[in-house]
């Protein structure tokens, strides 16, 4: 890809997470593979994802700060919360922290030699739309990429952020993209195979593929199926409607997955003309 060109073949993007609550370890354990994390099909577990990828080198540091609950409400000072020291990488991505020290956040990663800020919105109420102007303004006045993507799924690449889209496109995280294969058994067409070319941040796309093979592709079973593997890896977004989209942001992450589903099968019954 054009966008990569800038950057030697050999040279690992190199992450920060500094966050606060669960999401994030979330997708650092989906990110370094941990066998012990995915344990959705239980004793059908078939190991579709270990072995296949790791990035736990590209990792240089987890850092949690305490919860918004454990602080006070509004912060003056907010560096005596901050992390002291932090390594360079390229990019930082953060989670749950509360809005003073989201605000400060720009400041501490531009000078410790971080280029980019991922800001994932899976709840509102944590990074509402005012504080997301906020920090994109602090980001360009600092020449730092961010993305804010609501929900994390949603995340794609863009020339705009060489950096960002770096991480999309080599840690194959983002807005997912599924290759299907299709099968006739009796009257009916089913998926016969899954191959995840990019899996949700969360890894749930993994789950949702394990959970596509044997399904016939009428529209209404294909959707139930969807639906309710998507709910059962689970989901972490929130069920509140979203004041921007008047969606439940979950919602918004189970209809990324469903038209995935659809273009992957769109492609392959091309395939089978």
């Amino acid at each position: 890809m054009a966008i990569l060109s800038s950057f030697e073949k050999d040279e690992i993007l190199t992450l920060i997470f500094i966050y606060s609550g669960e999401f994030a370890e979330r997708v650092i354990r989906n990110l370094i593979n941990d066998p012990s994390f995915c344990k959705s099909c239980g004793l059908y577990c078939d190991s579709c994802k270990y072995s296949v990828y790791s990035y736990v080198r590209n990792i240089r540091a987890a850092i949690e700060l305490p919860s918004p609950a454990e602080l006070p409400a509004f912060i003056d000072d907010p560096e005596k919360y901050m992390p002291k020291k932090i390594p360079e990488a390229d990019l930082c991505i953060s989670s749950g922290l509360h809005k003073d020290l989201l605000l400060e956040l720009p400041y501490l990663i531009e000078r410790a030699g971080v280029k980019g800020l991922i800001v994932p919105i899976e709840d509102f109420i944590e990074v509402p739309s005012g504080l997301r102007k906020q920090l994109e303004e602090t980001c360009v006045e600092l020449g730092l990429e961010s993305a804010f993507p609501k929900p994390f799924c949603s995340l794609e690449p863009s020339e705009e952020k060489p950096i960002i889209s770096r991480f999309v496109s080599e840690l194959k995280v983002g807005r997912p993209q599924l290759e299907v294969s299709i099968t006739r058994r009796g009257n009916s067409e089913v998926i016969d195979s899954t191959v995840v070319r990019r899996s949700a941040p969360c890894g749930s796309t993994w789950y949702v593929a394990r959970k596509l093979i044997g399904v016939e592709i009428k529209k209404e079973i294909l959707y139930d199926v969807i639906a309710k593997a998507h709910h059962s890896y689970p989901c972490t977004a929130t069920m509140n409607v979203d004041p921007e989209t008047k969606e439940p942001i979950l919602h918004l992450a189970g209809f990324i997955i469903r038209e995935e589903v659809e273009k992957a099968l769109k492609q392959a019954l091309m395939e089978n003309k």
